[in-house]
């Protein structure tokens, strides 16, 4: 998920003041065994767990957020809708990011626990292809953040938006959420 649509999700401005930015973390992550799709006729993606179709080392890139309230996480239950269902996943934090190919990325050696949501509405629901973040970011976004991406005053990059993974911090854990984003890699 682009930050700012998490935000518009969670604060209800794409670029809310900084005292709410800081209320969360946001670092990039993998999650392993995983593969992202199009949703059919639709402006956003879809996870879905490898299959004897996709090889084991699939993965996706995303965003592990930390921070999150019970209200922020309803809040995105709703938005998510029941197409997806959230799940407690491993991820491992990126040390340092890489290219969209996920060439050059150092993971953390420790998979960290979080959630995220999965696609649960039938394969087909979903294309086959792979969905096109520049795409998204040219001709959507805008509708999804109530404007035109000039609204957030970070520089958007396709690793920008994915899948959340992640707990409330009213529950005092420190696990987070992951988000999906980038392109789907092969180790």
């Amino acid at each position: 998920m682009a930050p700012p649509v998490l935000h518009r999700v969670i604060h209800g401005t794409p670029n809310p003041p900084l005292y709410q930015k800081h209320l969360i973390t946001i670092k990039p992550a993998i999650l392993h065994s995983f593969c992202r799709h199009k949703v059919r006729h639709c402006d956003y993606p879809a996870i879905i767990p490898s299959s004897a179709s996709t090889p084991s080392s699939a993965t996706v890139r995303g965003t592990f957020v930390q921070g999150l309230t019970d209200g922020d996480l309803w809040r995105l239950d709703i938005f998510e809708g029941d197409e997806y269902e959230r799940r407690k996943v491993k991820v491992r934090v990126l040390e340092k990011v890489g290219d969209e190919a996920g060439k050059g990325n150092i993971e953390s050696e420790a998979e960290v626990e979080a959630e995220t949501y999965v696609w649960v509405a039938g394969g087909e629901g979903l294309e086959e292809g792979e969905w096109d973040f520049g795409e998204f970011q040219r001709e959507k976004m805008g509708r999804w953040v109530g404007g035109t991406t000039e609204e957030y005053d970070g520089e958007l990059r396709p690793s920008d938006f994915g899948c959340v993974f992640g707990f409330p911090r009213a529950r005092g854990l420190s696990c987070g959420l992951f988000v999906m984003e980038g392109k789907l890699t092969q180790n």
